[in-house]
């Protein structure tokens, strides 16, 4: 099982990220130690700025090489969402170093999942809500809408290089307003005003 994560897939986060927009998808790989499902998570001793991200992510029902993007539908049929914790001040050690992002955003329980999995059918992914709170406040607003590259050509971008198989998670992306945790946060997220997820952090 991998879990593949999509960067800079919405416009307001990659300018509230200082970062350029892309012209073909960007992804990175967590490893399956980095998938937790656990209701609490322990802040890691080695940050001192760990950010939330929450994205839309879609689970892989067949396996799949180069797939085309009308086809790309037919290779999943549900989607959840889950955080990319990833620790800040690594993440700008590592860029000032022009060295990988590994230390800063593929950790040990790095990326929680919720259990509560939603039929695609029953959602409409061109134009799906999602809402990120911290504390009861809202924090992150997103619309699959305002993704610059569709889940469809996600999985027919990533597919050309990577074999997709059965189990394959795909974060698909944040919208702007990430932010840090801190010990005693709790952290929900919401599709379409449905809580799907739920963190304490400890």
């Amino acid at each position: 099982m991998k879990i593949i994560c999509i960067g800079r897939n919405y416009a307001d986060h990659a300018k509230e990220m200082n970062s350029d927009l892309p012209n073909e998808p960007i992804f990175f790989f967590k490893p399956d130690t980095a998938l937790t499902r656990e209701k609490t998570f322990y802040l890691p001793k080695f940050t001192s700025d760990l950010h939330f991200e929450c994205e839309i992510v879609v689970k892989i029902d067949k396996a799949g090489k180069n797939i085309p993007s009308e086809f790309a539908h037919k290779y999943y049929s549900q989607i959840t969402l889950g955080i990319d914790f990833t620790a800040r001040d690594l993440q700008q050690e590592c860029k000032e170093k022009g060295l990988p992002w590994e230390r800063a955003k593929a950790f040990d329980n790095s990326a929680p999942l919720s259990d509560i999995w939603i039929n695609k059918k029953e959602l409409s992914l061109e134009n799906l809500s999602f809402q990120f709170f911290q504390n009861d406040e809202l924090k992150q607003d997103g619309n699959t809408k305002n993704m610059i590259f569709s889940i469809d050509r996600l999985i027919s971008y990533v597919s050309q290089f990577v074999t997709l198989k059965t189990g394959d998670l795909i974060f698909t992306g944040t919208p702007s307003g990430v932010g840090a945790v801190s010990i005693g946060d709790e952290l929900a997220g919401f599709i379409n005003g449905k809580k799907v997820i739920q963190l304490l952090i400890a």
